[in-house]
């Protein structure tokens, strides 16, 4: 039987690289950074590993998104080549970061149908993290928020955070659900705030949101699934998953 055959579930849904395509386009500008940067004695791995150092250094200062891509960027050229504050290959590189803002957003397969039936059963929230105006204009150009409950941005994805949000709309802790591609913000902060959670997880996660996946507590709740559609198998009603075929 379907999780939520019977009962009407809260689903709290990610959004960067769980409704749409985010994390391949910081890839392809560090791919272009580390081309421009042609480093004289580290290999690709070796600079990257100093970028990957800079944005964990940064995320309480810079925090998430494009912007704060392009300021590590920059941090990272300025470590590398020893220039000064004036060189302008530094704004070379920082345009390579804020260029990820004119991408055009691509939904994940199946996205917009499956959201449409889930909320046919099911209350759905969306829940994204970075800064507000950047992670707000991805939500109105994805034309997904009319299927939503309420649409929330948050600096960081905490139990506390998820506690607040369980708290704010009246959710039944069993009855609710994140679900998300990375582990570090997505599954584990949310398990332990006491909801349950559905791991989709996505060739390209940023590699900083990786972590080993919590065990659920006694009460929770934890499934995996490959793909964005196979939520369809585990939240409808089963006459309604061969009617949607």
């Amino acid at each position: 039987m379907a999780i939520g055959s019977t009962n009407r579930q809260h689903l709290i849904f990610d959004a960067d690289d769980t409704l749409w395509e985010n994390n391949i386009h910081f890839e392809r500008a560090i791919e272009a950074f580390i081309d421009f940067v042609d480093h004289a004695h580290l290999d690709r791995a070796e600079v990257r590993a100093v970028l990957d150092e800079i944005e964990h250094a940064n995320l309480t200062v810079h925090g998430y998104g494009a912007r704060a891509f392009a300021q590590n960027l920059r941090l990272t050229f300025r470590q590398l080549s020893e220039c000064e504050e004036d060189d302008p290959h530094l704004d070379t590189v920082e345009r390579l970061g804020l260029g990820i803002l004119t991408q055009e957003l691509e939904l994940i397969a199946g996205v917009p149908e499956t959201l449409d039936r889930l909320r046919l059963h099911h209350t759905l929230y969306l829940l994204t993290k970075g800064q507000e105006e950047e992670q707000r204009l991805k939500i109105e150009r994805s034309g997904l928020v009319d299927r939503f409950a309420d649409a929330i941005i948050v600096a960081e994805k905490t139990p506390a955070a998820y506690h607040e949000i369980v708290q704010r709309f009246g959710l039944d802790s069993s009855l609710t659900w994140m679900i998300g591609n990375s582990p570090r913000s997505d599954i584990n902060p949310a398990l332990a705030a006491g909801i349950n959670a559905v791991f989709i997880p996505h060739a390209a996660t940023w590699r900083l949101e990786h972590e080993h996946l919590a065990s659920p507590p006694e009460s929770g709740r934890l499934v995996e699934i490959a793909a964005f559609p196979e939520l369809e198998r585990i939240f409808l009603p089963r006459e309604a998953t061969f009617g949607a075929r």
